[in-house]
């Protein structure tokens, strides 16, 4: 009976011994697979340090805005300026008047680079311009503004007759440079300003008792914008834009006036409209820069909108 009971104990001391070190051996295996998979699974998440949509397209009335779309994106635009209003109802406040139309398509080929090219009935004129990120407003406030540099070459193509001189190809060249500053300062509320020059190779001139030329016009001029956007809802917004020659003109009534506008904007994935009053009728910013013949102090406004259509390749 000893005997027995010391095998017996003997064989019970073994399984367990046994069993404990099978259970040492499974346990390892499973916790590092499990270990392996948590740590696969994990994803890689990158933030966005940029502040979006400081306004929600490339226009704010007559400007520029500091926006430049997505890579790939292509754009088709249409402008469009009525007569002034102050003929009443006998043109239907400018409506049937006479208009400037333009239409422009623009493409962004690389990040913060976008290229385009327009057409406009006024002088049958043909531009190409060029827009380009320079900073961007960061969300930590590292940088506390966007800045975006524009660029624009207009031609005009009608032909040369005694009321259109051109001696040259050049003589038919404008041009217009902007540097567009710009801050959101809420999800609601963005605003810019925008500092330019614009330039006519060939201004109009003529000569006077003594044989000499005088330029109607100075070539070159300054101006300063200022434009805000306040959204009132996630698809509509009000617009204002205000513009401020710096630089006068040679000769009486000659200067340009400034220009005052203000309208609503409605916005959807693909679409960008703006409908507006203002005393700007030109659609090339270095024409209403310069020649503006109209003044908002005596309510000489028209209507005016721009409609965009966005696609992205």
């Amino acid at each position: 009976m000893i005997l027995l009971s010391c095998s017996l104990g003997s064989l019970m001391a073994q399984d367990a011994t046994t069993t404990a070190q099978g259970a040492k051996k499974k346990a390892p295996v499973k916790k590092t697979a499990i270990a392996k998979d948590s740590t696969a699974a994990e994803p890689v998440l990158k933030k966005n340090p940029y502040v979006k949509n400081t306004f929600e397209g490339n226009f704010i009335i007559d400007n520029q805005t500091v926006m430049v779309p997505v890579k790939g994106t292509f754009e088709f635009v249409i402008q469009h300026r009525f007569g002034t209003v102050d003929n009443g109802i006998s043109d239907l406040f400018g409506i049937f008047f006479g208009a400037n139309i333009r239409f422009s398509f623009n493409y962004v080929p690389v990040n913060d680079l976008q290229i385009g090219f327009g057409v406009t009935n006024e002088n049958m004129q043909v531009d190409l311009n060029l827009k380009y990120a320079l900073l961007k407003q960061r969300k930590d406030g590292s940088m506390p503004v966007s800045i975006t540099y524009f660029g624009d070459v207009a031609m005009d193509t009608r032909k040369s007759d005694s009321t259109n001189l051109f001696v040259n190809v050049s003589d038919r060249l404008s041009f217009f440079s902007q540097i567009i500053i710009a801050r959101k300062f809420s999800d609601a509320f963005s605003l810019q300003i925008s500092p330019s020059i614009s330039a006519f190779n060939n201004p109009a001139g003529y000569l006077d008792v003594n044989g000499n030329q005088d330029p109607k016009w100075n070539g070159a001029h300054f101006s300063v914008s200022a434009s805000g956007r306040y959204k009132i809802s996630d698809g509509t917004a009000l617009l204002v834009n205000y513009d401020q020659p710096l630089a006068q003109q040679p000769g009486t009534g000659n200067s340009p006036h400034p220009n005052l506008s203000f309208g609503i904007e409605f916005k959807t994935s693909g679409h960008d409209f703006e409908i507006f009053m203002g005393n700007y009728s030109s659609l090339i910013p270095q024409n209403n820069n310069i020649y503006n013949p109209n003044e908002f102090t005596k309510a000489q406004f028209l209507i005016g909108f721009n409609i965009s259509r966005l696609w992205n390749f």
